[in-house]
């Protein structure tokens, strides 16, 4: 997923070259088989699939249903050694977490997924959450390199090298469909509109 220099940017229905806006568009064409022996799946699951992470205490997650179904994600990729970019976006989000302080853990989530999941263990996330103050409902996402790897294609996210991750966050409401981006080193005062237009979304 290219850069963005445009806060608040929607992608609902929208048509481009970002895998996250074809993800989109494939939502709303995919047809579920009529005749099927086997519990039909939704266009998101079937297009993000249920690939196995884990999460910072060690707990094994499945992207879409256990990450994504049902709710309002803001989704951020890092790793725990960065001294650049890293640590601003997150002292961003902790700033933003504390406007959404009755939200977070219920229906909305942070999701921080590392690039660099050889070296960011469960164990190395849960020290950086604490450093940065990470509350319930903020994921911090790890796993095998292939899983996580496959992940972060299916959002747009991918980079050969860790140090190229993007500094832009995804923000989405898996129920409405509504997906936006915004640059993670925006000032907080500037991201938490945005957040709230897509938690509030009614389609």
């Amino acid at each position: 997923m290219p850069e963005v220099n445009v806060l608040n940017r929607p992608l609902r229905r929208v048509l481009s070259l970002s895998s996250l806006a074809i993800a989109l568009a494939v939502f709303f064409v995919l047809a579920t088989p009529a005749f099927s022996q086997e519990p039909a799946q939704a266009p998101a699951e079937k297009y993000f699939t249920n690939v196995e992470l884990i999460n910072q205490k060690g707990e094994k997650v499945r992207l879409y249903a256990d990450l994504l179904k049902g709710k309002t994600i803001v989704i951020n990729t890092f790793f725990t050694t960065c001294v650049s970019a890293c640590p601003p976006i997150s002292r961003n989000l902790v700033k933003v977490q504390e406007a959404f302080a009755q939200n977070l853990g219920k229906d909305l989530f942070f999701i921080s997924i590392s690039v660099d999941p050889t070296t960011d263990t469960p164990e190395r996330l849960r020290e950086y959450a604490k450093r940065f103050g990470g509350r319930d409902g903020w994921l911090f996402i790890t796993g095998t390199k292939e899983n996580v790897d496959f992940a972060l294609k299916k959002l747009g996210q991918y980079v050969d090298k860790k140090e190229e991750h993007s500094t832009t966050l995804i923000i989405g409401n898996d129920k409405t469909g509504l997906w936006k981006k915004a640059l993670g080193l925006a000032k907080p005062e500037e991201l938490v509109p945005i957040v709230e237009s897509v938690l509030k979304d009614k389609g």
